[in-house]
């Protein structure tokens, strides 16, 4: 649980329709995240390595290479995912400090312009990944493990207390509505929009695509029931995303602000507009983006973890300089973020609309046609046969999930494609 679930849900469902992508969204999870997420599992149980040696291990020639997609994948991600996450480690001391007394969204957005680059941003960004190598460098046993114990519940407990409060807001009820009543006319209408939105979404925040699952099923012991561990992996972080849902677009709406305009800035404009407007606001803002932080550090943590465990495992290195180079050169990766948000769109749209989906349609292919006998054995590993489960599991994997997310990647391509030559060209145009 982390950005994907709290940052990028709420904007992406506004840009893309409200109830339109939220049903979408939702089948996608179910049909395709659920059986993708136990392709990951069955590679990391079985080899217990990370995403490179897994691959190596069962794999030759050319799908060697898969696992260094997964490592360039992750890298690129958490380069921006630490500025974002800086962004609302910021927006906490704002609240703490100054509160949240703006006029409107005007001058929100204006706030937004100062956190977001410059030096404001560069600082927050070294804050939160010198936090990430400090628990990566501690261990999995004493930093991810002891980190996460304590940071879900808060979460959860947070997040919940926030919607019962927007539950309470005049605007609720509209924003409900935008929020879970599907125009199936938009959606048919714009399908090869939001299916990539879906399936991009869906494997972020479910960090699939990029080695995470592989890292932390090797973990696992044998004993372990991969399909109910991934049941309620799938059902939690849904109903975390779904959760935030109750929570933004009734601010939204409160705000007069149109969901999903705005982009990346949309949760920060029109949530501290929000606050700035209602009864403890400054509290509940506080609370809303410390929360968001620290979920966030959840999930940034299991991405360095992916990167770390191969200079570990294929190059014996020592986990606390290896966690501390590569925490150092993601951060230099990112500070590009820092200056123009065109570079957040530039490494965004490339993780989440083409390396995340290849990632998992090639270990789709990978575990469906090359090793489907080793994936079927181990995923029936501690579960029993139950019926042929393994064998049905096979055949989804082989061909409607290799369909489905093939489609996705190609709408994703052509997407970023036009950002390259679109904003993109302009913005360089510009300069």
């Amino acid at each position: 649980m982390g950005l994907g679930n709290i940052w990028r849900f709420p904007f992406i469902t506004g840009q893309e329709g409200g109830g339109a992508f939220l049903v979408t969204y939702l089948l996608f999870v179910a049909l395709i995240g659920f059986p993708a997420i136990l392709v990951e599992f069955v590679i990391g149980r079985y080899t217990n390595l990370n995403p490179v040696g897994a691959i190596r291990e069962l794999g030759s020639g050319a799908w060697n290479y898969l696992g260094w997609l997964f490592v360039v994948t992750g890298f690129v991600i958490l380069s921006y995912y630490s500025v974002v996450a800086g962004w609302f480690l910021r927006y906490t001391l704002i609240g703490v400090t100054d509160g949240y007394a703006l006029a409107g969204p005007e001058e929100a957005g204006a706030l937004f312009g100062t956190v977001s680059t410059g030096l404001d941003s560069l600082l927050f960004h070294a804050v939160f990944m010198a936090l990430v190598i400090g628990i990566i460098a501690a261990g999995v046993r004493k930093g991810i493990e002891i980190g996460v114990k304590v940071m879900v519940p808060a979460i959860i407990a947070l997040l919940l207390g926030l919607a019962a409060y927007a539950f309470t807001l005049d605007a609720s009820t509209a924003a409900y509505s935008y929020y879970l009543s599907p125009d199936f006319g938009y959606l048919a209408a714009n399908w090869a929009s939001i299916l990539p939105a879906a399936a991009g979404q869906a494997f972020f925040t479910l960090s699939l695509g990029m080695g995470v699952m592989i890292t932390y099923a090797s973990y696992l012991g044998e004993d372990r029931n991969l399909a109910a561990d991934a049941g309620v992996i799938v059902t939690l972080d849904t109903l975390i995303a779904v959760i935030v849902g109750f929570v933004v677009f009734p601010f939204l709406f409160a705000a007069g602000i149109e969901p999903g305009s705005g982009g990346a800035s949309a949760i920060f404009v029109s949530l501290t507009s929000a606050f700035a407007g209602i009864p403890g606001g400054r509290i509940l803002g506080v609370v809303f983006f410390a929360m968001v932080g620290i979920a966030a550090l959840s999930s940034a943590i299991s991405i360095l973890e992916v990167l770390v465990s191969y200079l570990i495992d294929e190059l014996g290195v020592a986990r606390v300089p290896a966690s501390v180079a590569l925490g150092v050169a993601v951060f230099l990766l990112g500070v590009p973020v820092t200056i123009d948000l065109i570079f957040l769109d530039l490494y965004d749209k490339l993780a989440d609309g083409v390396l995340l989906v290849l990632g998992s349609l090639l270990l789709a292919l990978f575990v469906g046609w090359v090793i489907p006998e080793i994936a079927r054995e181990e995923l029936e590993r501690g579960i029993g046969a139950l019926g042929g489960l393994g064998d049905a599991w096979i055949w989804i994997v082989r061909i409607p999930i290799v369909i489905v997310v093939l489609i996705s990647l190609y709408l994703g391509i052509v997407d970023y494609v036009d950002f390259l030559t679109g904003d993109l060209a302009e913005w360089l145009a510009a300069r």
